[in-house]
């Protein structure tokens, strides 16, 4: 990975580069999409990162808060990408109750045991549209 003081890097490429998002173009939706803060500021696709930056950012259904520690251009392995940023102890305690939320609605939504056969997916269908 090219590492430097003085690489100016977009932030949706730093975003690629640290495997956030696995392609640019969904990096910069997300930020266009105003999922993506930088120093607490909406931020645009073409933001400069610099080292010491707070990023938060959605990922999936998880919202997540880094440091940015190192800048890079470049998407390497996941255990080099990790080492760009670091996550803040408030994000890591917050997506951890987010996980186990999420696995508690799981629970909690109805799971049918076998897949509906012709009979009972038309009425599904009857009861859904009340034909």
């Amino acid at each position: 990975m090219t590492e430097s003081k003085e690489q100016n890097v977009r932030l949706d490429k730093w975003l690629w580069a640290c495997r956030f998002y696995k392609t640019r173009n969904i990096a910069r939706q997300m930020i266009d999409g105003g999922k993506v803060d930088y120093n607490g500021v909406k931020a645009k696709p073409s933001r400069i990162v610099e080292v010491g930056a707070k990023v938060k950012l959605l990922q999936g259904n998880v919202r997540r808060e880094v440091l940015v520690v190192e800048i890079s251009d470049t998407r390497g392995p996941a255990c080099v990408a990790q080492t760009l940023y670091k996550e803040t102890e408030e994000s890591i305690k917050q997506r951890e109750k987010q996980l186990e939320q999420i696995k508690i609605n799981a629970l909690l939504a109805p799971h049918p045991d076998e897949k509906p056969n012709k009979k009972d997916r038309r009425a599904l269908i009857n009861i859904k549209y009340g034909m």
